[in-house]
């Protein structure tokens, strides 16, 4: 049957004709097809219009390119290996391949890295690999550390900090841990060993968090620090015995200065309050004498203004006054001075009379 791009069976071709062998392959597979072997107009296959079906195929090539960003995510569009754009969480639709593709990377997610130690199994029981190359370090006063520590960080979730981490560093996980260890050293290199086995670890992870992060920056890795968090910081193993005994003294003599510490703050008070409470009995006691003393000389002054008026009346007065204060309860009688001489003795014999009879015994008259 003729064909336009050959006979079949093909004929002889001649050595100037490059294109013919790939014409034979042509008209093989086409012959092999339903309805191959028709002349002119749009080949069907199995009554399928070819057209329809290129069709839906590009359809389906376009459709291909809608993808969607979930909450945590940033869309990162690539246009043959370079980045194109950034897009926020939900549906959109870029250039399907070859042409676009798109990365997704979380900007919520908590990432770990530890530093001086792995972690062998979860657990539980968890199981721990120590890694003394990472984890033994000097001190400022010239002292071995052994410390091991966690960092928690996250892509930055600004519009940069995205590309930065795809594509600034090649392994940002070993970026990490790098730049932890580096911050580290530096931090524990200017710190007394006291400082970090006891109160001093809150400022070195502090520290530490700032110079790595600086050191991250740097590098525009597109990772933010999110906590630096000191797991274990003990002595070398051959000294770590010795070591504990120093730290208990200092625990007993900082307990020891506390209890003190208390008592003083018991006693003080309440001796503080007593002598107070003294000092204002004392300028009572003082007032009040004071003012007796002020109230007595006032009344002595007016007796005496009273007695240069009335001596005899006056001295007869306080004379009285004086044996009514050293006599109470009894009675007494007034004589005259003149009348002294005259009278017979006075025999209360009224009071006599009001006394009861002594009582006689049984024998008695």
């Amino acid at each position: 049957m003729p064909d336009r791009f050959g006979d079949w069976p093909p004929r002889r071709r001649s050595p100037e004709d490059p294109f013919a062998e790939l014409r034979d392959l042509w008209a093989q597979v086409r012959s092999r097809l339903p309805g191959g072997g028709d002349g002119g107009g749009p080949r069907r296959f199995g009554g399928v219009n070819p057209f329809l079906i290129a069709g839906i195929l590009v359809v389906l090539w376009l459709a291909s390119g809608i993808y969607i960003v979930a909450p945590d995510e940033r869309g990162i569009v690539l246009r043959f290996g370079k980045v194109q754009r950034e897009t926020d969480p939900g549906p959109h639709w870029k250039m399907p391949w070859p042409f676009e593709e798109v990365l997704r990377p979380s900007v919520t997610q908590i990432r770990k890295e530890e530093v001086g130690f792995r972690t062998v199994a979860v657990g539980p029981p968890a199981r721990y690999q120590e890694v003394d190359a990472e984890a033994l370090m000097l001190t400022g006063d010239e002292n071995i550390v052994k410390l091991e520590f966690i960092v928690q960080y996250k892509v930055r979730a600004d519009e940069q900090g995205t590309t930065d981490f795809l594509f600034n560093v090649r392994d940002p996980q070993e970026t990490v841990r790098a730049s932890a260890e580096a911050a580290m050293r530096e931090v524990i290199g200017r710190t007394r060993i006291d400082e970090v086995l006891t109160e001093g670890k809150e400022q070195v992870q502090i520290e530490a968090q700032d110079v790595m992060q600086g050191i991250l920056d740097l590098y525009d890795a597109g990772i933010q620090v999110v906590t630096v968090k000191l797991q274990d910081v003990d002595p070398p193993d051959q000294v770590n015995d010795a070591f504990k005994d120093v730290i208990s003294a200092q625990q007993d003599k900082e307990r020891l200065i506390n209890e003190a510490k208390g008592y003083a703050n018991d006693v003080v008070p309440k001796a503080r309050g007593q002598a107070a409470e003294m000092v204002n009995e004392a300028e009572g006691y003082k007032e009040a004498r004071i003012r007796e003393a002020s109230g007595v000389g006032a009344r002595f002054i007016a007796l005496q203004a009273e007695y240069e008026k009335a001596k005899d009346v006056t001295r007869r007065r306080l004379y009285l006054e004086t044996m009514e204060a050293i006599l109470p309860g009894m009675d007494k009688i007034l004589l005259d001075e003149s009348a002294v001489g005259e009278t017979v003795p006075y025999l209360p014999i009224e009071a006599l009379k009001a006394r009861p009879a002594p009582e006689r015994s049984a024998g008695g008259r």
